[in-house]
């Protein structure tokens, strides 16, 4: 084989890796899964931690993690859940920027990207505003931006600063949220 091959098999095999594993894991959890929204406050900087490496690896997964933002509100308070939503949206965004970069790899991108239809091959992934207002869209944005950022090549950097920016203003929403859901209706 050749190095190229072995390259898009190598890809082609963590893309597959990263798509499995979680799912495989949240069917084996699903009967314990409101034991562990119970069991994350209860384990001090544990919870916190656990809180971001589950986002990080539902970013693998089609399944949002909004949910998980506005849990860690109610469960940690404003503030450190803020923090914790921020940091775990952190990890799952970057982690789905190099899926989308070995999605792109895997599936020639810069070849194919020539052929596409309805103007795609000028897509403006690079673009400060999709990189900020594209993570809005509830659910999906976020993994759009990512993933399109990864196959389109967005330089590093900007994606990061951008990504800082916009996961703060969803975190700080969507924690406090949670928080008032819980502390100012369900008491």
């Amino acid at each position: 084989m050749s190095k190229k091959t072995l390259k898009r098999f190598g890809h082609l095999l963590f893309v597959l890796a990263t798509f499995s594993l979680p799912i495989a894991l949240l069917v084996f959890f699903r009967k314990d899964f409101i034991t562990i929204e119970r069991l994350i406050p209860t384990t001090g900087i544990a919870g916190p931690l656990f809180s971001i490496m589950l986002m990080g690896i539902l970013s693998a997964t089609p399944i949002p993690t909004d949910p998980i933002v506005i849990l860690n509100g109610a469960i940690f308070g404003p503030f450190v859940g803020i923090l914790v939503s921020w940091l775990g949206n952190n990890l799952a965004a970057l982690i789905e920027y190099f899926i989308g970069k070995g999605l792109g790899q895997v599936a020639d991108f810069d070849r194919q990207n020539k052929h596409l239809p309805f103007g795609l091959s000028r897509f403006p992934a690079d673009s400060t505003i999709f990189l900020i207002f594209g993570r809005f869209i509830p659910q999906v944005g976020g993994k759009i931006v990512s993933l399109a950022s990864g196959v389109y090549h967005v330089p590093l950097g900007k994606y990061l600063w951008t990504t800082l920016v916009s996961n703060l203003f969803g975190s700080i929403l969507l924690s406090l949220g949670g928080y008032t859901i819980l502390h100012h209706f369900f008491q």
